[in-house]
């Protein structure tokens, strides 16, 4: 049975902002600072592909529209 990559890619980000949090939570104060670039990189990741996604059904709805009105 084959794999999908982006289906294992979809997790990623998730998994980065968990780590983020469990390292937040757990670590000692001096060490905290490390964290929080792995749980930022994971949250614009998710805002990132969200926003390309409305943009993408933006401009499919665009073209849609565009073709009911020439006919």
């Amino acid at each position: 049975m084959k794999i999908n990559k982006k289906f294992i890619l979809s997790f990623v980000a998730p998994c980065m902002i968990f780590i983020s949090a469990v390292g937040l939570i757990l670590r000692d104060n001096k060490k905290k600072i490390f964290y929080l670039p792995v749980g930022l990189m994971g949250f614009s990741i998710i805002l990132e592909k969200d926003l390309r996604r409305r943009f993408d059904r933006k401009n499919i709805l665009k073209k849609i529209r565009s073709f009911q009105k020439v006919k």
